[in-house]
């Protein structure tokens, strides 16, 4: 699942309308739907807004960990 896959379905796991994630997040409707889309990446500051609010990591929603805080990048292995 990529970081436009796991928005949606963290969005849509709390009954979220993309209006009120934009209202949380602090940006507007089309700018979800954009993320959503996969046409852009949220910025630095809005992924942080983001795992907070929806209580995962960073690296999981940027796919570089998977749920379980495992890293899902295996050509992160040999750079730890």
């Amino acid at each position: 699942m990529n970081l436009a896959e796991k928005l949606k379905y963290l969005r849509e796991e709390r009954n979220l309308s993309q209006m009120q994630l934009a209202k949380i997040l602090g940006v507007n409707q089309t700018t979800v739907s954009t993320w959503e889309l996969g046409k852009k990446l949220p910025d630095f500051m809005n992924i942080i807004k983001i795992s907070k609010f929806f209580g995962i990591t960073s690296d999981y929603l940027l796919g570089l960990e998977n749920q379980q805080g495992q890293n899902a990048c295996k050509c992160m292995d040999n750079m730890l």
